[in-house]
């Protein structure tokens, strides 16, 4: 089955922040590396915005952003529009969602271009599909195009490339607070229904549940397991036990670096068919002890044999952890960030030497401050 599931298989962008105009072809795992302000959290930005896009809130998106001068490469003096293609490959040919977004009165952003199209394998002729000009938010889910087959394909595979960002584990973070008992379509970009997802997961899939519990186990020696039961209200929240007490504890008696650490495990080993196509994280290594960042890079490596995975990080152990030709170099050069994919045969003698963290520390393969 995971050989069939829809990939990203290239996405190109012309205009936004720091990407003049760049090109990344995506494997199924995808590691970035590079400076800091090289851009990489720009890429993940995009994913966020395309997030933003599908749920119907662009133009709040944009305006807490900093409006469309933030978002347009330069400021709209310099750049009037943002361009943006997404090709898909699925089992019979590819799906394209193209979008272009340019700067309009109160330094906001409008569609002045909105398509999609199929190309089958094989065949010379596509299908395509404008949905017009001039609109504020997508038309991909518009009455008059929701039951065509492009349209239907195209919003179904942009809606489940996800964004996580498990940096807020501050005590008003998602995380620590009550959430909804039936709040568990997929996991929040900020985890923030964590708690009822593992409660479903429990209940209706054990094996995957205790495998979830085991991997916090390895990097929290100290946890028993979760203690999870709603209110009377039908709220939840993440509850625990420790191995040396019979106390519930609450998730604010966790630390910031254990917490990020049970949202990526459960992440990544939720049940395959509730994987998103398309994983984005950045920085997963954040507060994570080097046990711990181990055993989550051998998640990612093993989740992308079922799921696209892109993750962006500065953490050289980190790095150590995957194949060169996972990681993309990111670089800023007179103000653009371009993406390198690394050479694996230029790599071959640095290789016997040195790890691939080294080689990047010491500024062989680029993504480091010129």
């Amino acid at each position: 089955m995971s050989e069939l599931k829809p990939k990203l298989k290239k996405v190109s962008l012309k205009g936004f922040r720091s990407i003049r105009e760049a090109t990344l072809e995506l494997r199924p795992l995808n590691v970035l590396i590079g400076a800091n302000g090289a851009g990489k959290s720009n890429l993940i930005a995009f994913f966020k915005l395309v997030n933003e896009l599908m749920g119907g809130r662009l133009q709040k998106h944009i305006g807490v952003t900093g409006r469309a001068t933030a978002n347009l490469h330069f400021g709209p003096k310099k750049t009037e529009s943002l361009e943006a293609e997404m090709t898909f490959e699925v089992a019979n040919g590819s799906d394209v969602y193209r979008m272009k977004l340019a700067h309009a009165a109160g330094d906001s952003l409008i569609f002045v271009e909105e398509t999609l199209s199929f190309h089958e394998t094989n065949r010379p002729e596509s299908r395509f599909v404008s949905l017009g000009v001039g609109h504020q938010e997508t038309r991909i889910g518009d009455e008059a195009v929701k039951d065509e087959p492009t349209a239907k394909a195209l919003r179904h595979l942009l809606n489940r490339c996800r964004v996580y960002h498990f940096h807020d584990t501050s005590s008003t973070s998602g995380i620590r607070k009550y959430c909804y008992i039936g709040d568990t379509r997929w996991i929040m970009p900020d985890a923030s229904n964590l708690a009822a997802v593992l409660y479903e997961l429990k209940s209706s899939q054990e094996s995957v549940y205790r495998r979830i519990v085991d991997t916090v186990r390895q990097v929290a020696p100290f946890f028993k397991d979760f203690d999870l039961e709603p209110t009377d209200a039908k709220d939840i929240i993440l509850n625990w036990r420790h191995v040396e007490s019979d106390l519930v504890f609450g998730p604010h008696q966790l630390s910031d670096g254990t917490l990020r650490a049970i949202c990526l495990i459960s992440l990544l080993l939720q049940p395959r068919e509730q994987l998103p196509y398309l994983i984005v994280v950045d920085e997963p290594e954040l507060g994570l002890h080097p046990y711990a960042l181990n055993v989550i890079a051998s998640l990612f490596r093993a989740v992308s044999a079922h799921t696209q995975v892109l993750v962006g990080t500065q953490s050289s152990a980190f790095l150590d952890t995957f194949e060169p030709e996972d990681v993309a170099v990111v670089e800023l050069n007179e103000g653009a960030t371009g993406f390198d994919r690394l050479s694996v045969d230029k790599l071959d003698a640095w290789l016997e030497d040195y790890s691939l963290g080294e080689i990047w520390e010491k500024n062989v393969i680029g993504g480091s401050p010129h």
